[in-house]
């Protein structure tokens, strides 16, 4: 383990759609460097069984348990919360990565884009639900448990900038877009509390469930990052080396493991906060 990942060793870390995909990957990555991990899911799935397996037999019965909770519910992240808090005793990390894409629109939407007006809005209305507001929910039952300890770090997990505005990508690109602005105030918000936000994404399509399936799974760029890339990056976001960095965005394909930690976060650091502008 590297210096800056010792202060992992016991810190409560809460992924949210962390059964499988980029959530899975960090779960693992994180339970490896000694932190207690609550993944949750929407429902009770194979793939929640078999990702709480693996954890478990990677790092211990008491290292890793799994949480039904379905994000756009506030009282479900409610309840999850309190679930945590009772089984870990804290929650110093949330990694907001559950998610929903384009596949609710269309199946074929990365091959023959559906236009806005298209789109089914009741399939509009569950993207936007899962991608702004549930990092919201978990947030909002997460943080004041947070400020009381003065401690903790939200990680944001969102998609690149082309993606945000590329055709037939309405509403997941948008969604990100929202959640990146969203994620700039919280940070102010939070300035000088001990609790931050920043922004974590891969930095390209990735190999998860949110692509069709079949010969034409692919980004628009024809290429796949493997959703392990997303262990570039997270355990120097959720350990103490990056304290005091707050409403910033970092990408995991430009992250160089070659490099010492902080040299990496520095060349995958994009953007930072800026100070608003008075009105």
């Amino acid at each position: 383990m590297n210096e800056s990942d010792l202060s992992l060793k016991d810190r409560v870390v809460v992924v949210t759609g962390g059964t499988r995909g980029l959530g899975k990957e960090m779960a693992m990555a994180l339970l490896a460097a000694g932190a207690r991990v609550a993944i949750t899911g929407s429902e009770i799935t194979p793939a929640m069984d078999a990702t709480l397996a693996e954890g478990r037999e990677l790092a211990g019965e008491d290292r890793m348990f799994a949480v039904v909770a379905d994000v756009t519910d506030p009282g479900d992240c409610r309840r999850a919360t309190d679930q945590i808090l009772d089984v870990f005793g804290a929650v110093h990390v949330l990694v907001n990565n559950a998610g929903r894409g384009m596949r609710l629109i269309s199946e074929t939407f990365n091959t023959q884009p559906t236009r806005f007006w298209e789109a089914d809005p009741i399939a509009w209305r569950k993207i936007i639900d899962t991608n702004v507001n549930g990092p919201f929910n978990m947030a909002y039952a997460i943080t004041p448990h947070m400020l009381a300890q003065g401690f903790g770090k939200i990680i944001n997990v969102s998609t690149s900038d082309v993606t945000m505005v590329r055709k037939g990508y309405a509403p997941y690109g948008p969604s990100k877009a929202a959640l990146e602005a969203a994620s700039r105030v919280w940070a102010q918000d939070l300035a000088g509390t001990g609790v931050t936000v920043n922004v974590y994404l891969p930095g390209g399509a990735a190999d998860t469930d949110l692509l069709p399936t079949g010969p034409d799974k692919k980004g628009a760029d024809g290429k796949l990052l493997s959703p392990a890339i997303m262990r570039r990056g997270i355990l120097w976001l959720c350990s103490d080396a990056s304290n005091g960095h707050n409403g910033e965005r970092y990408t995991a394909r430009l992250w160089d493991e070659a490099l010492p930690a902080d040299d990496a976060a520095a060349g995958a650091r994009s953007a930072a906060v800026d100070k608003p502008a008075i009105m």
